[in-house]
């Protein structure tokens, strides 16, 4: 399966840029994710890709043939990429069989050959015997793989899916995301994916480009997305993040406006000046009464506010000074004041500007 390039992706409607200036490769095989909020372009790309779009400016190509350039544009219909979207677009007077031979027949495949071909790509998304089946007489996971038969159907060089998992419920989420997943390893085919659903990014991906409007805003593993966001905003949306500004009183240290408390962050992670402090809930341990924090952390004090149970873990919300913040942890019923313990290397750091998004800011003001 070929590579994707796109380089330097901009498109506007009228006054409107929903992308500005887009570039990343995608290697052979590859699963890729363009995750962000809505409207934060990731769409919009992937129609781009597609042929759905006309981009104002930049290049697409697939492997040695280039869909988008300078005085090139190639249809929809000359790009031989296979997509799944959100809605699955199923037509709901044809049978299963007759949905995959559609693709078919316009590419005018044989009858005997297209036969082949459906039984073929309804045994990778195991459900050969449904072939005689209506939509509606599926269920919304069945409807899911029948979709992506049909748009593997002709054998495409690349996999487009636009939130396909969305319209089912939580549980069948999770189980059709590794199905999926298996299924693309053992294809091996180029995948572009776009959700907003962060979990679903982190556990389908081998890389991550996270968008924010018009933007691209980091790419990467899903391990590096995770654990060394570029940005304030980036560590707001993949996961959850406390964020508690200050001021840099020394090359690794911060003196938190919230308790007026100074605490050890990595050395040169920003330079001096005022600046946001964001720490994952899972990363702050709460310790149990009588129990002394070690060498070498920082030791905050705090008073819980409400506990939540949610199978795994208990979440707490927590008063830090004039502060509320979240921390994750095995251990239940803890109330009143406790001791909160986070390592200098789990404390991520940004620089504070007054051109925060608005939704992080609120966090940072929380």
């Amino acid at each position: 399966m070929p590579e994707v390039k796109v380089a330097n992706l901009s498109k506007q409607f009228g006054d409107n840029a929903v992308l500005r200036d887009i570039s990343f490769t995608i290697a052979d095989g590859e699963f890729f994710t363009l995750l962000g909020p809505s409207g934060c372009g990731k769409s919009t790309t992937l129609a781009c890709i597609a042929g759905l779009e006309r981009p104002t400016a930049g290049s697409i190509a697939v492997g040695p043939a280039t869909f988008v350039d300078a005085g090139t544009f190639v249809p929809p219909e000359g790009r031989n990429l296979g997509m799944v979207f959100q809605s699955y677009a199923l037509w709901p007077h044809m049978t299963v069989a007759q949905n995959l031979a559609m693709p078919l027949r316009i590419r005018k495949v044989d009858r005997r050959t297209q036969d082949e071909l459906i039984t073929e790509a309804l045994g990778k998304v195991g459900l050969a015997e449904l072939k005689d089946r209506y939509p509606h007489q599926l269920s919304g996971g069945q409807q899911q793989r029948v979709a992506l038969a049909r748009a593997l159907v002709y054998s495409p060089s690349v996999l487009l899916l636009d939130e396909p998992l969305s319209n089912l419920d939580a549980q069948l989420r999770e189980q059709a995301r590794a199905w999926l997943k298996r299924l693309q390893e053992e294809l091996g085919i180029t995948t572009v994916y776009v959700t907003h659903d962060q979990e679903e990014a982190l556990a389908l991906s081998d890389r991550i480009a996270v968008m924010s409007r018009g933007d691209m805003v980091q790419i990467g593993t899903p391990k590096e997305i995770y654990e060394t966001p570029a940005t304030a905003e980036v560590a707001a949306f993949v996961g959850r993040c406390n964020f508690l500004t200050g001021t840099m009183t020394g090359p690794a240290e911060v003196r938190l406006d919230c308790t007026g408390q100074t605490v050890t962050v990595p050395e040169g992670a920003a330079p001096g000046g005022r600046v946001t402090v964001a720490v994952r809930p899972e990363r702050l341990e709460i310790l149990p009464p009588g129990r002394s924090a070690p060498a070498d952390v920082n030791v905050l004090t705090a008073e819980v506010l409400t506990s939540s149970y949610i199978g795994s873990r208990y979440e707490y919300d927590l008063r830090l000074g004039d502060h509320v913040i979240q921390a994750e942890t095995a251990r239940p019923g803890l109330s009143g004041e406790v001791t909160l313990v986070v390592e200098p290397d789990s404390c991520l750091l940004y620089p504070t500007t007054d051109a925060l998004p608005e939704d992080v800011a609120a966090l940072v003001r929380t």
